[in-house]
């Protein structure tokens, strides 16, 4: 049973690599360059988290932990765009919380259907047809699609309940929820029954509040003894603790008093997550519950105890899940705390702003980092545009690495690179560490390609610009004609003059 609950899982999620766009030429009858017609490639899909109340557990995730979207398709010639993508959509519990590697919240996913891109698909290359303007009527190059983001994430369930029960094992926790909401958990009479979060509904009157029933709690829960530390988390949401105390336990160096004063120790250690907005354990509202009381024994010790934990400022109730006794008053009782806290979150609550962060007017998009010795320093270019333009370049095309220069030549680098020290010849890396581009700066390359003319021209399609008309093809015909009677009329009088005659 154990194994069919999983709350916690580090997930490898792979986003979907962008399509490369395609270089292609259209091509027809009389007409065999007919201008660029290459097409884009596809968006990467995306691997998005959306919440299902129907799903409970991360169990699937446990078993298959590596997740991946599907890559955008290439585009094609005559102006085909290649098809992006498919998204991967992860059905996950309400409530769980998405953390990086580091524990930084990424997410905290409550409410049906709320979804979260956590790894966006890499944008598509465009085909040369996109490249091409009034300047660039020809490129021979298109641009690669980008990959796809790649990380680990930490899914954890934290239950979303108003009402935690919290207590030793078998203190009868269970059994209080069967019979205060419509939940069915599985009870028995040995420890650790419970091994799962179970959630029932209670109504009280006009109120509706949930009801968590935690696995039982031992000293040393908040360093992770027994079940303890896997379980604490999904109290954090809960507005309300309830001390569940068995006063009918026979076990030696067992009595409610020190049940409580273990059990509140293990709050007061434990730590919740401040990001999510929750407060100390220790600070919220508790009450204790007396449970067993259809037990002669019981009811006695918990009548004696009362007085004395009402002297610590605590509410407290005298219940049996058995017998039913107590219940509608602890309902009550409950509806209103619950109610209490729900007015305080809300009156607490800060209203949601929309903070507009505009770049600054001379945000050039990237920066210069000199780095290493000074005799032989690197360059490094770092910025999202100089990366991305890295990226899409196929380096095995010069007229697309002539490109790449144009670019980051109107961006500033090159002019941020002298004023940063840099020579012809210097190391420039640009990129991320892992997956840099390191090349010799050369100041205003030049690319093979330009052989044909400027940069993404083919001088070979301006031929029909200067198509002649008809009466010039007339006069080009004549003027063939008079050159050949010409040139055999010469041959004829060099003949006639004996200037072809053998000596013998």
């Amino acid at each position: 049973m154990a194994t069919n609950f999983v709350d916690r899982v580090l997930l490898h999620v792979s986003a979907g690599k962008g399509g490369h766009g395609v270089a292609s030429v259209k091509r027809e009858k009389f007409k065999p360059l007919g201008g660029p017609d290459g097409g884009n490639g596809g968006r990467g899909g995306d691997v998005v988290l959306e919440v299902d109340t129907q799903v409970t557990t991360l169990l699937e995730y446990h078993h298959t932990p590596n997740r991946k979207a599907t890559n955008g398709k290439p585009g094609a010639g005559d102006e085909r765009n290649g098809a992006d993508g498919e998204d991967l959509v992860l059905r996950v519990p309400e409530g769980t919380v998405v953390k990086d590697t580091r524990g930084e919240i990424l997410a905290d996913l409550v409410g049906d259907g709320v979804r979260f891109i956590v790894a966006r698909g890499g944008r598509g290359g465009l085909g040369n047809k996109a490249l091409s303007s009034p300047r660039r009527k020809a490129p021979g190059f298109a641009l690669l699609g980008e990959p796809g983001d790649e990380l680990d994430v930490v899914l954890e369930l934290k239950t979303l309940a108003d009402v935690a029960l919290i207590g030793f094992p078998s203190a009868g926790k269970s059994s209080l929820v069967s019979v205060m909401s419509a939940a069915k958990p599985k009870i028995a009479d040995y420890p650790f029954t419970t091994l799962v979060p179970n959630l029932g509904v209670v109504t009280a009157g006009s109120e509706r509040y949930t009801i968590a029933d935690v696995p039982g709690l031992i000293p040393g829960a908040s360093q992770g003894k027994g079940l303890g530390l896997e379980f604490l988390r999904h109290v954090e949401r809960c507005s309300v603790l309830v001390h569940v105390v068995d006063c009918a336990t026979l076990e030696p160096g067992r009595d409610p008093m020190t049940d409580l004063d273990v059990i509140e120790h293990e709050l007061s250690e434990y730590v919740p997550d401040a990001t999510l907005g929750g407060k100390p354990l220790a600070e919220r509202t508790r009450i204790v519950v007396l449970n067993k009381a259809d037990v002669p024994d019981a009811l006695e010790l918990a009548e004696f105890v009362k007085p004395d934990l009402e002297a610590r400022g605590l509410e407290v109730h005298i219940v049996s899940a058995v017998a039913h006794r107590g219940l509608k008053e602890l309902s009550f009782s409950l509806a209103k705390h619950v109610a209490q806290a729900r007015a305080e979150i809300e009156r607490d609550t800060a209203p949601t702003r929309t903070v507009l962060r505009p770049k600054a007017v001379d945000d050039s998009g990237f920066t210069i980092k000199k780095e290493g010795p000074a005799d032989e320093p690197v360059f490094r270019v770092v910025g999202e545009r100089p990366t991305r333009w890295v990226r899409q370049t196929d380096f095995a095309n010069d007229e697309a690495v002539g490109y790449l220069a144009d670019r980051l030549a109107r961006l500033g680098v090159e002019e941020a690179l002298f004023k940063a020290g840099a020579v012809p010849g210097s190391t420039v890396v640009i990129g991320p560490a892992d997956n840099a581009v390191v090349f010799d700066w050369e100041p205003t390359l030049q690319a093979g390609a330009e052989l044909l003319g400027a940069r993404g021209t083919d001088l070979r399609l301006d031929e029909g610009a200067s198509r002649p008309t008809r009466s010039e093809k007339r006069e080009d015909f004549h003027a063939r004609k008079d050159a050949q009677r010409e040139a055999r009329e010469e041959l004829w009088t060099e003949r006639d003059a004996g200037v072809w005659t053998d000596d013998e």
